[in-house]
């Protein structure tokens, strides 16, 4: 937590030596965003049916008045099962489209449908012994609904809840004679989760 306060302090402060938004007459496009989100992760299927806990940042450019786009990068922790723990990585990207039609008046709540993808790294270890373990890469796709919390003209809190699919191989954690070992499933296997991030982001520039 002192992390992130830390951190939400740093983006003011940048933003107060930021480049004034010129945003007034002419829409919200063309502005960036700096921002760091808490996530939560509730795996859906198997032994890793367990929430997992993580932080990240993103980048925000926003193309057009009723199109943003995020970038991305969490790191989450969290159980896989009695055996083993697990820490994955996701860096990607977001699309997303604001159905209202944008007014000159600073909305409080902003609500948005967003859908992406992004490469996970997985890494599972045993409790036991730390030399045991493995790992994989995959392929998500993801899509959601959200809503901006807008408290500034600048700042704004977001909560978003996202549905994401890898398309990877299956690897988990079984005991054998007192024994962990991994096993890797030939072939591909989808694994879903829900996401649940809070974010704080902060504009920094207003480029067109």
């Amino acid at each position: 937590m002192r992390h992130l306060t830390a951190t939400i302090a740093l983006l003011v402060a940048a933003g107060a030596w930021a480049q004034p938004l010129r945003q007034v007459g002419r829409g919200p496009g063309g502005t960036v965003s700096l921002g760091v989100r808490s996530s939560f992760s509730f795996f859906s299927s198997g032994t890793q049916g367990v929430p997992g806990t993580g932080a990240g940042g993103q980048m925000r450019v926003r193309i057009s008045d009723r199109v943003n786009t995020d970038w991305f990068y969490d790191y989450f922790t969290g159980s896989a099962g009695r055996l083993a723990h697990r820490q994955d990585q996701h860096i990607g990207w977001s699309v997303m489209f604001y159905p209202l039609k944008p007014v000159p008046e600073r909305r409080l709540l902003q609500p948005y449908v967003v859908a992406g993808h992004c490469f996970d790294h997985t890494f599972q270890q045993a409790i036991d012994d730390a030399s045991n373990y493995a790992e994989r890469w995959s392929s998500a796709v993801q899509a959601g609904l959200g809503t901006h919390i807008n408290v500034t003209d600048r700042a704004d809190f977001s909560l978003v809840c996202q549905y994401m699919i890898h398309l990877g191989t299956d690897v988990h954690a079984e005991e054998h004679d007192g024994a962990v070992e991994f096993h890797e499933e030939p072939g591909a296997d989808l694994e879903g989760h829900l996401l649940l991030h809070l974010s704080f982001n902060y504009k920094i520039a207003d480029l067109w």
